[in-house]
């Protein structure tokens, strides 16, 4: 196998394991004010995913160095062409963080809400817009002859793009919904699990609609085979959830993302990033990749700490496997305001 196929597996992995394992960070958040009664509610939510929502963001970081290292061409055109979609993921994804770390900082109720909205925004925002971001490279954009972006922002939001959106935002809330039912107990985890039914429910439709729609203008045999078992993958985790199989669910909305994401990058490949001008001024695997000595040093630089770096994870998500019950949450010293 060619070491410029090794890593455009490796980037679709990477990219992946992001969507799978912040989605349920996302979902989280953008269910922080549906499931979050009072403040103990969202305090205990968000307790949920505390010790691991950075080292999730891990995976996005080293997919784009990845790229830049492996596809500099792509890395190139994608960043400048799509500066403004970035630009509002990193910015919400940084108002986010900041909301985590100040939320507990003040005293009044007041200062609590405004960063649980920050904590909501952060969610919702980046949700819908890789989405929006990967149907765009699936769907390809007009590039010239020297690989920069010729459009603008509003050829970016097109139908497909829009759809891609609001299918990575459902799927992402009702990944959350699911995590929050095993990770929390009593009331508020029951709560989660009726949420995550409906909301599966509510994701079915656009997602078949999108994933239907890739594989009829852009799809090959092998990611049709992904999508049918991503679909399959859904529709088992509804049927699960309803008969309280809270594990299984959230496992089998992880492999609904996962094998979803997977398609998406088979119905890319060979390209990276197609030109919708003129096909010859499409990017590929070929002339957007790196020198072999290049590639060369990081598959053995990936060989030796990509291992460790999973293990770390894996033993972070063993130490934090406790559920989180709102009974632990001593009750807040907020006033009205």
């Amino acid at each position: 196998m060619e070491l410029t196929t090794i890593w455009f597996i490796a980037v679709a992995v990477l990219f992946t394991g992001y969507f799978i394992l912040e989605g349920f960070d996302f979902g989280v958040g953008a269910l922080l004010p549906v499931l979050g009664r009072d403040d103990r509610e969202r305090r205990a939510l968000i307790n949920t995913i505390g010790p691991v929502w950075d080292g999730n963001e891990v995976w996005i970081i080293t997919a784009g160095g990845a790229m830049f290292a492996a596809f500099p061409h792509w890395y190139a055109s994608l960043f400048s062409g799509f500066y403004l979609l970035l630009f509002a993921i990193l910015l919400a994804l940084i108002v986010r963080g900041v909301a985590f770390e100040y939320r507990g900082k003040g005293e009044t109720a007041r200062w609590r809400r405004n960063w649980d909205r920050c904590i909501w925004v952060g969610s919702v925002v980046p949700a819908f817009l890789w989405g929006t971001v990967m149907a765009n490279i699936v769907r390809g954009v007009p590039l010239d002859e020297n690989f920069d972006y010729t459009g603008s922002i509003w050829g970016l939001l097109n139908g497909y793009a829009l759809l891609g959106g609001l299918t990575t935002l459902l799927l992402f809330a009702t990944h959350g919904a699911y995590f929050l039912h095993l990770k929390t107990a009593g009331e508020l985890s029951e709560r989660a699990r009726a949420l995550g039914l409906r909301l599966g429910a509510a994701a079915a439709v656009p997602a078949l609609v999108f994933l239907i729609w890739t594989q009829a203008s852009f799809g090959s045999g092998v990611s049709l085979v992904l999508i049918v078992l991503a679909v399959l993958a859904l529709v088992a985790g509804l049927a699960l959830d309803f008969t309280g199989r809270g594990g299984w669910a959230f496992a089998a909305t992880a492999l609904t993302i996962g094998l979803a994401s997977a398609a998406l990058f088979c119905a890319l490949w060979p390209d990276v990033l197609p030109s919708t001008s003129d096909p010859a001024n499409g990017l590929n695997r070929e002339n957007a990749a790196a020198t072999d000595k290049t590639l060369g040093i990081m598959t053995w630089a990936a060989l030796v700490f990509l291992p460790i770096v999973l293990l770390y994870q894996g033993w972070t998500y063993w130490v934090f496997r406790r559920r989180v019950s709102v009974d632990h949450i001593p009750a807040g010293k907020a006033v009205a305001s």
